[in-house]
């Protein structure tokens, strides 16, 4: 038996080498030594000199980030010159590996895609080249002198976490972000044939024509073949190509027909396919590249243009991370992030503040998406310029091939040094333009964080092409969406204005090993996301999925005169309208006591215009017969590949004519008044209220003997005078407790027609136990803060909600789209948006559109209040302040009280501004308008 293992581990080593041998004859091969994602790893002998489980010789998992595996220490890279003993930090690692015997016929190079930060690697035991510097930047080394063939090779590598480099330091360590340690990208190795294609640079145009670099390790070749496949390997074209040979160099050329061009829109890819000949016609080496064809223009004092159409960039920036595995990543990750800007609408991702995983940038190529490619600096240029041209060439050379690529960034936010700009162009065959991210240069301003009003009015720069890489910072509940639809709309129809990038898209929350796991964001640093560490989508995800819906449909409201046209806007480069479609739904929508959920009353497909990208026009929305029967009107539009653009809703019947099916106010009982001091107590079923004699407001309720703490209420908010008198009305059937405030000089008599014209509030307790309030606010045109009625109810006997209106999210004054108006529920939670919990939706906040609320207790104690009113707030509870908001990055003025109903709310700010700043949608300042009609709140309490 054991010599049978033996034969057969032979003949295992026996075909797996001469298999690969035979594979990588005229092909490259690919050997890992390490794991190939976050995911799947493979464990090296790891040393540790500080912090962490240091000072001893044990195992790791590579790729990684040694601080997520519990070495080291942690640190925020703005920290790094105050916390000194991260400046002696580095790992050592070893791992053996076997070279079969018959590859010394090959080239053979290692490969690192990613190394925190100065990496030197020895094979068995002698340097495989020099220390290489810089996190962010695939590096390689020729091992092939190095290798012991038919045997095990040690590998070994120190690596530095600071480097001795200070530009790399400034550039990479004392940033705006988690620094790491590590070997956090794969290592491999590369085995090409002896004589080989040492790299290829690939411009593809939008118009068939290819141009190529092709370089090579020798010069006794006689020429380079190239041929065109889709991507399932189908042969589409053997192209006829011009071919020049320079210095170990091939420049060749050849034009592809009929091929489809890559845009955002429609990524298109293709295989290019080239081989390396020998005098005899022999295939030396081929390899094989991804392709797009397609052609960027930067028209000064114009745009920027994708094969010959100006595009709107709708960008997000995005940080390469997991909150388990730092910057070590997985192609998983990258289709999981690239799905959900394009689910958000987006077309286009700025890489801050460096070169991503290979494998996210393929992503963004077969998914489309446009990409800002940046060298990573933070403030401070690169004074070394040796070290500065290493680094540029090392992200142009591997990226160099991806369509997804339209411009590169030479640093961040005054990272940038001019001397060094043209070095792109040496290694990039396409010649793209380089930017400078915060700056006016060249033909750009992508001026940082502008308010709306200086976006607007930038005189300095106005004949540059405007896009902000960064704007509207999201820090916690701030920015991104709140703000978005006014820059927006100002950026849709600026000439010069390219869009924008917003600022972040997820929390770059850590897991602390050294915390017991607590999710870390270092303050008020990293919490910047649309979505949490793990993708928990925020309320602004959908706000931006809704602002961003390249089908633009006009603000409609549906009366009985409902007409069923919409008007319509193709927000699309390349994409006619009529390639997507729109399904409407008339909805019926059960009440507060039902568990059934909404059903669909008719449902049909909506025939969309042909309309060219830009165009206007209008589709019509077939009604039926019985429409005024539905409770709401949906709109789901699907794009080309049948992905959700969004779904708009339109309430159909008013909240009083959904809550008159719910409410009976018919019964045969009657009403007990009692007046006891300052107290009006009224019995009426199983129920009893009590109100102040003072003041008119609801004291307590109890049914059954249980008491309902809703109470203090109303408090009249926007109210500019005082209660003048508290009137008790008894009827055989209901009670009318009436509180009258005093009137203004500028209202006529305080009667006319039977209608009050002050200010005033009216219970109404029915004899069936049905609690009504009618509440009417005399209006000013500008009101400074809140306009309605608040009340008082514990926030610990609070269990959850579930009501008719706009959600699931909260909303802002500058954040109310990207909600939908139906039933929701929600359950309490305390989150602190991007501080703490991570539990979305945050349940405390501002909803709109509310029908009707059922309140859940912890005591079983709630109840339902039934919104007879258009267009009213609820107010649930007041969320938590987080910590270090910046100018503008919380609200922090509630209305009294803890459940509020309300004609206004507030808008949410920014880090950097003030909502105010934000534009119109964000001013502090509420207008009424007339104010001859009074704001009315109808509401219906049931116990």
């Amino acid at each position: 038996m054991k010599l049978f293992k033996m034969l057969f581990c032979f003949l295992t080593l026996y075909l797996v080498t001469n298999i690969d041998a035979k594979a990588q004859k005229t092909e490259t091969l690919i050997k890992y030594l390490s794991g190939t994602d976050k995911d799947n790893t493979v464990a090296w002998d790891f040393y540790c000199s500080e912090g962490m489980q240091s000072k001893k010789w044990t195992k790791i998992q590579v790729p990684s980030c040694w601080e997520l595996q519990g070495f080291g220490a942690y640190n925020y890279g703005r920290d790094y010159k105050v916390n000194k003993p991260y400046a002696n930090e580095h790992g050592l690692y070893k791992h053996k590996f076997f070279v079969p015997k018959n590859w010394n016929e090959s080239e053979i190079k290692i490969v690192f895609e990613g190394v925190m930060t100065d990496a030197e690697v020895k094979i068995n035991g002698q340097l495989a080249g020099a220390i290489h510097q810089g996190a962010f930047y695939e590096f390689k080394y020729n091992i092939t002198r190095l290798l012991k063939f038919g045997t095990e090779n040690l590998l070994e590598v120190k690596v530095n976490k600071m480097s001795s480099n200070a530009s790399i330091n400034a550039a990479e360590r004392n940033t705006d972000f988690w620094i790491f340690g590590g070997i956090y990208r794969p290592v491999f190795l590369e085995v090409l044939p002896k004589k080989n294609i040492q790299r290829v640079a690939i411009n593809a145009q939008a118009n068939g024509a290819i141009t190529a670099e092709v370089f090579t390790n020798t010069n006794k070749t006689e020429t380079v073949q190239l041929f065109l496949t889709n991507l399932k390997g189908n042969t589409l074209q053997n192209l006829e190509t011009s071919a020049k040979k320079e210095d170990k160099k091939w420049l060749v050329s050849a034009k592809a027909s009929n091929i489809k061009p890559w845009h955002a829109e429609t990524p298109h890819l293709y295989n290019l396919h080239i081989k390396l000949l020998d005098k005899n016609g022999n295939t030396l080496h081929k390899l094989s590249k991804r392709i797009g064809f397609r052609s960027v223009e930067v028209r000064e004092s114009d745009g920027i243009y994708v094969n010959g159409k100006k595009i709107k960039f709708k960008g997000v920036n995005r940080h390469s991370f997991h909150p388990e595995s730092g910057r070590t990543t997985s192609k998983a990750l990258s289709i999981k992030h690239v799905k959900m800007m394009k689910d958000m609408n987006m077309n286009a991702v700025r890489m801050s503040h460096y070169p991503p995983d290979t494998h996210f940038l393929d992503v963004c190529d077969s998914l489309g998406l446009f990409v800002i490619n940046e060298v990573c600096t933070w403030h401070v240029p690169y004074l070394d310029e040796k070290v500065g041209e290493k680094i540029i060439k090392e992200a142009v050379v591997r990226d160099v091939n991806h369509p997804s690529i339209l411009l590169w960034a030479n640093g961040n936010e005054t990272g940038w040094n001019t001397n060094l700009d043209d070095d792109y162009a040496k290694w990039d065959i396409q010649k793209r333009e380089v930017i400078h991210p915060w700056n006016v240069f060249k033909k750009t301003n992508t001026m940082h964080y502008p308010d709306y009003y200086k976006f607007a009015f930038d005189a300095p720069s106005k004949d540059k092409i405007y896009f902000p890489t960064e704007f509207l910072h999201g820090l916690y509940d701030g920015g991104h969406g709140a703000g978005l639809d006014d820059y927006w709309k100002q950026m849709w129809h600026m000439p010069l204005a390219a869009g924008g990038f917003l600022w972040n898209f997820a929390d770059e929350g850590v897991v602390r090993t050294d915390k017991n796991g607590i999710i870390d964001v270092d303050g008020n640093h990293a919490p910047d996301g649309i979505v949490g560490p793990y993708g928990e989508k925020e309320g602004s995800y959908f706000t931006i999925k809704e602002v961003w819906s390249p089908i633009y449909i006009e603000e409609r409201y549906i009366k009985p005169s409902f007409s069923g046209v919409f008007n319509v806007e193709n927000r699309y480069h390349v994409t006619h309208l009529n390639a997507c479609e729109i399904t409407a739904k008339w909805m019926v929508f059960n009440g507060p006591n039902t568990l059934a959920g909404s059903k669909v009353l008719f449902e049909n497909k909506v025939e969309l215009p042909n309309l060219a990208p830009g165009e206007k026009g209008s589709f019509t929305v077939k009604k039926p017969e019985n429409w005024q029967q539905a409770d709401a009107l949906f709109l789901t539009a699907k794009d080309m590949y049948g992905m959700e653009i969004f779904t708009w809703s339109y309430p159909v019947k008013t909240p009083k004519q959904i809550n008159n099916t719910y409410l009976n106010f018919s019964s045969s009982a009657s009403v007990q008044t009692t007046k006891l001091n300052d107290v009006i107590l009224v019995k009426a079923k199983d129920i009893e209220y009590k109100f102040s004699n003072k003041t008119g407001l609801l004291k307590m309720v109890t049914k059954k003997g249980n008491q309902i703490h809703l109470k203090d209420g109303p408090v009249l908010l926007g109210n500019k005078t005082n209660l003048e008198n508290v009137v008790v009305n008894t009827f055989e059937d209901k009670v009318e407790i009436i509180g009258l405030f005093k009137k203004r000089k500028k209202y006529h008599d305080w009667k006319e027609n039977n209608k009050m014209t002050q200010d005033f509030f009216k219970w109404t307790v029915n004899s069936n136990g049905l609690l009504d309030l009618n509440v009417e606010l005399r209006n000013q045109k500008i009101v400074e803060g809140y306009m309605g009625i608040t009340f008082s109810f514990p926030e610990e006997d609070v269990k959850g909600m579930k009501w008719l209106g706009d959600g699931p999210y909260r909303v802002w004054r500058n954040r109310m789209k990207g909600t939908r108006f139906q039933v929701w529920e929600n359950n309490y939670n305390n989150t602190v948006t991007g501080q703490s919990g991570w539990v979305y939706p945050e349940f405390k906040g501002f909803f709109s559109r509310l029908n009707w609320m059922k309140l859940y207790s912890k005591s079983r104690n709630g109840f339902t209040v039934y919104c007879h009113s258009d267009l009213i707030f609820l107010r649930m509870l007041t969320p938590d302040q987080p910590k270090e908001y910046g100018k503008g990055a919380a609200v922090n003025v509630f209305p009294e009280g803890n459940i509020s109903f309300l004609k206004n709310i507030p808008a949410m700010g920014t880090k950097f501004m003030p909502a105010s700043s934000s534009g119109p949608q964000g001013s502090d300042k509420n207008y009424f308008g007339n104010t001859d009609e009074p704001i009315v709140i109808h509401l219906t309490f049931e116990f």
